[in-house]
């Protein structure tokens, strides 16, 4: 006679599936047991983690310090060999590379060799995709339909663009921190005033705020505390200000580095005169939200019209047509 089969759910064994979950069972009591009658020393552990964490730091900076070594050596002769050709050519000048530096410190950029290689760009591009352009479109005919307008229209463009593609890449950095300064601007001065009237000097309430304001705004932190720290060691403090308006590409903040300065020469009180630009830009901040507020039916009209609309008479009309044509 044939084994008697146990019982089943949904095609499967129970008592396998029992004896399975009982294997779990005790083996997860086991572990328990052996978890709770092991001692535990997390002190002993923390501090061994620790050790090995700072030999893991000394090696890693003696490797990166020789490796940022090896590469500020190259990267300082590849900037020389790009200064040596733009002072060959007699287009390498004084005002300009002081535009393009200004233009980088805006951005974030701290080194002054970009200021070089965006000079150097600007010479190369145009070159470089000119004559592509030109081989493309009179030397292979790769648009043998195309008038001569059209051609003359696309290498123009093309020119044109290289031109200025390392200028537009620029302002779009600046623009994009300016406004990631200009969000966190208002929050900062309330911190500012709340850091003056604690009795902070003014280069420790720089601080103060950098460090609070460093992972919400990164960018705002970052000039905060090279502010503080001009602070510090510039014997005018008038400098380390217009430093602060130089690096950021906004009028409010120039008109908080005005107040600053005008408070740093008259001794006028700080705090009062923080608050009322802090609530100048937040009504700047609530009005600029209310007009992109305002922007946003006009702006919703075309993908309404285009997307949204013929979908909804496709589901309103849809069954109405089907029955209609069942019907007949």
């Amino acid at each position: 006679m044939g084994e008697t089969p146990g019982p089943t759910i949904f095609g499967i064994d129970v008592i396998w599936v029992a004896t399975l979950l009982s294997a779990v069972a005790c083996m997860m009591v086991l572990v328990a047991l052996y978890a709770a009658t092991t001692a535990r020393n997390p002190m002993g552990r923390r501090v061994k983690a620790l050790a090995d964490r700072r030999e893991q730091l000394k090696a890693g900076i003696t490797a990166s310090t020789s490796k940022r070594r090896a590469k500020l050596v190259a990267k300082n002769e590849t900037t020389d060999r790009m200064r040596a050709m733009l002072s060959g050519l007699r287009v390498l000048q004084d005002e300009q590379l002081k535009a393009a530096q200004k233009k980088l410190m805006q951005a974030g950029i701290r080194s002054k060799d970009a200021a070089v290689a965006v000079i150097f760009g600007r010479l190369v591009l145009p070159i470089v995709f000119g004559i592509s352009i030109l081989v493309l479109v009179y030397g292979i005919d790769y648009f043998p339909d195309w008038t001569p307008f059209k051609k003359f229209g696309l290498v123009a463009a093309v020119l044109i663009g290289s031109y200025k593609a390392p200028d537009l890449w620029l302002q779009n950095k600046v623009t994009k921190r300016s406004d990631a300064i200009r969000k966190g601007l208002p929050d900062a001065l309330d911190l500012l005033v709340i850091c003056a009237e604690a009795g902070l000097t003014v280069d420790a309430a720089f601080a103060r705020v950098a460090r609070e304001l460093g992972r919400a705004y990164p960018e705002l932190g970052d000039e905060f505390a090279l502010t503080s720290i001009e602070l510090g060691f510039l014997t005018d403090r008038r400098q380390a200000f217009e430093n602060l308006s130089n690096r950021i590409d906004l009028d409010a903040v120039r008109g908080v580095v005005t107040t600053m300065i005008q408070t740093e020469k008259y001794g006028t009180p700080l705090a009062s005169a923080l608050r009322v630009l802090s609530a100048e830009f937040r009504n700047e901040r609530m009005m600029r939200a209310e007009e992109k507020a305002a922007r946003l039916p006009a702006i919703m009209t075309v993908p309404l019209i285009l997307f949204i609309l013929p979908v909804l008479f496709i589901v309103i009309l849809g069954p109405a047509a089907c029955s209609i044509s069942d019907a007949f």
